[in-house]
């Protein structure tokens, strides 16, 4: 299941019926889960811990140091979860010790090539990176994300569940849940209709979320004024647009 020609470093700790291929090299203080599969040429430095059933292509870069001059060796992490897809040229740096220390990474995302998630990022569940599409530091992404070919989020900004990033869109403020933005830089271009229908949502749901949308885009309210509409509408699924737009620190997108 290990090709002879990789290189595993002897602290590293391999599961079984990990597959590992021809010339990768798997560094000291990598952990990595059952049912994994390495293709050739793929490099994976530690401290580094990857969970069950990922697939990583060949000329990945996982756990490498951070691409931050404030980063001095400190001991940092990059965490992956279950079932993830890493395709050619992804390269993951681990965090830094001016956030968490931590880069994270959940379940069943796919990561198409050169694919950038830089340190210290937190990025949810089901989400799809497009080609090319990077995250700056310290970037957090909920679940059922998708990021367009050649997409880029500046540092410190939250991408909301379940919206939709145009392909070569720049964004510098928060993209609220449920929305889809395009633009350099990126503005509101309504909601991710389709991925909210994909994902099972119901007609009229969706059209609480459309009212919603027109609230905080169209009515010319303040973004605290905003919130206490949306508050009257009392509705669970508005909830997580309420707390999102409430907890902003950099200002949502408008």
């Amino acid at each position: 299941m290990i090709h002879p020609t990789a290189i595993i470093d002897p602290t590293a700790k391999i599961s079984d019926n990990v597959q590992i291929g021809p010339y990768s090299v798997i560094g000291a203080d990598v952990e990595i889960g059952e049912g994994t599969w390495v293709g050739p040429h793929v490099v994976i430095q530690g401290p580094t811990r990857i969970g069950r059933d990922n697939k990583v292509y060949q000329f990945a870069s996982l756990g490498e140091v951070p691409q931050d001059l404030k980063f001095k060796g400190e001991r940092t992490f990059l965490e992956i979860g279950d079932r993830n897809v890493f395709r050619e040229f992804c390269t993951l740096n681990r965090g830094t010790m001016q956030d968490q220390g931590r880069t994270l990474i959940g379940n069943d995302n796919l990561f198409m090539s050169y694919v950038h998630i830089a340190h210290d990022c937190r990025v949810g569940n089901h989400t799809i990176f497009a080609n090319n599409a990077s995250l700056a530091g310290h970037v957090v992404v909920g679940d059922y994300v998708v990021f367009g070919a050649f997409s880029g989020v500046f540092q410190f900004c939250r991408i909301g569940m379940h919206s939709f990033i145009a392909g070569n869109a720049a964004v510098i403020k928060d993209v609220p849940p449920y929305i889809k933005v395009s633009g350099h830089y990126a503005k509101p271009f309504g909601l991710n209709t389709v991925g909210l229908q994909r994902r099972g949502f119901e007609k009229d749901v969706l059209t609480l979320i459309r009212r919603a949308y027109k609230i905080v885009y169209r009515s010319g309210l303040t973004a605290t004024a905003a919130v206490a509409a949306l508050r009257e509408m009392n509705h669970p699924v508005l909830a997580p647009l309420i707390e999102f737009i409430e907890s902003s620190t950099v200002g949502i997108v408008r």
